[in-house]
C-alpha cells in the first residue's frame, strides 16, 4: 500500500551503480553508493559480485540499509560489482522483479530443463524503458527461454546470456544494438564490467575514479562523492564503456543521436548536490525558482516550499522576488512504506503523515508556496487547504515545471494522460480545483533558460509530446490498460499511496 504525500509527483526512476576495485571491499562500497541513490528507488535493493569466475548476487525488497546487514556483505566477495535501486516502472512491484538480474547457466532458474542454449553468465542493472521489449521478449520465448520475471531488464540480460557473438563485449553491444527505448546499464559478464547509455542519453551515467586503477559507475555523482571517488565524465549517448583489469575502454556500439537527457532529471528527479551536463542541480533549481519569480510576480509576505524537492527553488524565487524565504511546512523523514491499512481517519490525514505546518510562519501571512511539478492535483489541493486552515490568509501556488500534459514511456511511471490534471484543465481550472489565490507555472522557455543549455538537450516530452524515440501505438493503449488496470486493483485512496518518498 503507499502513503501518499507525493502521489502528485512523478515516480522515479531507477538507480545503477558499479564498481571495479580488485583491493577493496566491493560490496561495501556499492552499499554505500546505493545508499546515495536511494531517492531514485526505494522498493527494492540488490548487489552482484564477480569472484573466481562465478556472479553472486542478493537481492530484496526495501531500502537499502534494510535489505543489506553485515552478514550479507561478508559474503558478498569479489573484485567488482553492479548494484541497483528500483522503483518499479516495467515489471510489478514484488521481489522477482527486484534487480540485477542473472541470466546464464549458473541461475537457479535455469537448471531448469529448458531449450535455452546460455552461452555467458550476466548480472545486469537497468535504469529505464524499452519500447520494444514485447517483441524481444517473443523472439527469445520461441528460443526456448523461460521468463521469471516481468521486467524488460530481463529481456536485455537473457539477449546477453545467449548471445552467439564470440565475446562479452560484442555481446553486449549486439544486445544493446536490438534494444529501443530509454536505458542505462550496468552488467557484469566473464569478469568485466559493461556499462552503456542508449544512443539518446535519456537516462543518466557517469564515470568516476577511485584511486589508481579502480573505477566506478553511476546514475549520479552523488554516489561518487560518498565513497571518495573522482567524477571524470558522463557517459556519452550511444557509448559503451568496459573496465577490467587492465584499465577502461570506450566503444560506440551504435550510432549517437542527439543529446536527449530528461529534463526531470534537472528538475525533481536527481539529488541536488549532483551534477550534469556540467550544471550544479542546486543551482539549476534555484534559477528556475528565480524565472518562475520574473514571470509571475505575485504580493506577497512569505515564501515556503513544499519540502524537500521544492525548496532550491523557492529559495530562488524568494532571493529573486525579495521576498522571504520561511519554512512553511515541516517534513516527516520518517514516513515510508506501511502495510497498516488504512480507516477513514487515516486517510483524512494523508498529507498530515508526511508535512506539517509551522503556523507561526504563516498564520495571517500571504503566502507563495513554490513546489517543483503538479501531476494529478490531488496532493496539492490538500496542501493549499492545510496552510489555509492553519492561518493563511492567502495562498499563491508557483510550479518550477510547466504543465505536465503527456505520459512518459522511457523509464518514468507517470500517470496515463486523463490522470494528468494539466491534460484535463486549464491553468484557471486547475487553480480552482486547488483552492488557491492564483497559479503560475514557469514557462518553456524559462525552464530551458535555467539550464543555460539549448531545449535540444533534453527531453521534455512529458510537457511538449515531442517523443525523442518513437513510441508504439500498442505502447500508448497498454499504458492507457495498465492504468486503467491498476485503478481497479488498487482502491485505496490516493491520500494513501505510497509514492517514492524523496530524501
Amino acid at each position: 500500500m503507499k502513503a501518499g504525500f507525493e502521489q502528485d509527483k512523478m515516480k522515479d526512476a531507477c538507480g545503477v551503480f558499479a564498481i571495479h576495485a580488485p583491493d577493496k571491499d566491493v560490496a561495501r562500497l556499492a552499499y554505500f553508493a546505493l545508499f546515495s541513490l536511494q531517492h531514485r528507488g526505494q522498493e527494492s535493493a540488490g548487489i552482484a559480485v564477480y569472484s573466481d569466475k562465478e556472479i553472486v548476487c542478493y537481492k530484496n525488497m526495501g531500502l537499502v540499509t534494510l535489505v543489506f546487514d553485515e552478514k550479507i556483505l561478508r559474503l558478498l566477495k569479489g573484485k567488482m560489482a553492479v548494484g541497483h535501486v528500483r522503483y518499479s516502472t516495467t515489471g510489478s512491484s514484488n521481489e522477482v522483479n527486484a534487480q540485477p538480474i542473472l541470466a546464464g547457466s549458473n541461475t537457479i532458474r535455469h537448471s531448469k530443463s529448458c531449450g535455452a542454449k546460455y552461452r555467458r553468465q550476466v548480472a545486469v542493472a537497468h535504469n529505464g524503458n524499452l519500447v520494444n521489449t514485447a517483441t524481444l521478449r517473443e523472439e527469445l520465448q520461441e528460443q526456448g527461454v523461460e521468463f521469471e520475471t516481468s521486467s524488460d531488464t530481463e529481456v536485455i540480460a537473457e539477449m546477453i546470456a545467449m548471445s552467439d557473438k564470440p565475446t562479452a563485449e560484442e555481446a553486449v553491444a549486439d544486445s544493446l544494438r536490438q534494444a529501443r527505448g530509454a536505458f542505462s546499464i550496468v552488467a557484469l559478464c566473464e569478469g568485466k564490467i559493461f556499462a552503456a547509455r542508449d544512443s539518446f542519453g535519456i537516462r543518466p551515467l557517469c564515470l568516476g575514479k577511485l584511486g589508481d586503477g579502480n573505477w566506478a559507475v553511476a546514475s549520479e555523482t552523488c554516489a561518487f562523492s560518498i565513497i571518495g571517488a573522482q567524477f571524470e565524465r558522463e557517459i556519452r549517448p550511444g557509448e559503451l564503456v568496459i573496465i577490467d583489469d587492465s584499465g577502461v575502454k570506450s566503444v560506440d556500439y551504435t550510432k549517437p543521436q542527439r543529446e536527449a537527457l530528461c529534463i526531470f532529471e534537472f528538475i525533481y528527479f536527481a539529488r541536488p548536490d549532483s551534477t550534469m551536463l556540467g550544471q550544479t542541480l542546486y543551482t539549476v533549481r534555484k534559477n528556475l525558482g528565480a524565472i518562475l519569480a520574473a514571470e509571475s510576480q505575485v504580493e506577497a509576505d512569505v515564501v515556503i516550499s513544499v519540502p524537500d524537492s521544492g525548496t532550491p527553488a523557492a529559495i530562488g524565487f524568494a532571493q529573486a522576488s525579495g521576498i522571504p524565504f520561511v519554512d512553511g511546512l515541516i517534513k516527516n523523514r520518517y514516513v515510508g512504506r506501511t502495510f497498516i491499512q488504512p480507516n477513514q481517519e487515516m486517510r483524512e490525514l494523508g498529507v498530515k503523515m508526511k508535512l506539517n505546518p509551522l503556523s507561526d510562519n504563516i498564520r495571517g501571512k500571504r503566502v507563495v508556496m513554490v513546489d517543483d511539478s503538479i501531476v494529478r492535483g490531488s496532493t496539492s489541493s490538500k496542501i493549499v487547504s492545510l496552510l489555509r486552515a492553519n492561518g493563511a490568509t492567502e495562498v499563491h501556488v508557483r510550479v518550477s515545471s510547466p504543465p505536465v500534459k503527456f505520459p512518459c514511456f522511457y523509464g518514468i511511471d507517470t500517470a496515463s494522460r486523463e490522470e494528468l490534471v494539466a491534460s484535463q484543465l486549464s491553468v484557471e481550472q486547475i487553480k480552482e480545483m486547488l483552492g488557491a489565490d492564483s497559479l503560475s507555472y514557469i514557462s518553456e522557455e524559462g525552464m530551458f533558460k535555467a539550464t543555460s543549455m539549448d531545449r535540444h538537450n533534453f527531453c521534455s516530452a512529458c510537457f511538449t509530446e515531442e517523443y525523442p524515440i518513437p513510441i508504439p501505438q500498442q505502447l500508448h493503449l497498454e499504458k492507457l490498460m495498465y492504468e486503467n488496470g491498476k485503478k481497479q486493483e488498487n482502491r485505496v485512496p490516493t491520500c494513501l499511496r505510497e509514492n517514492n518518498p524523496r530524501s
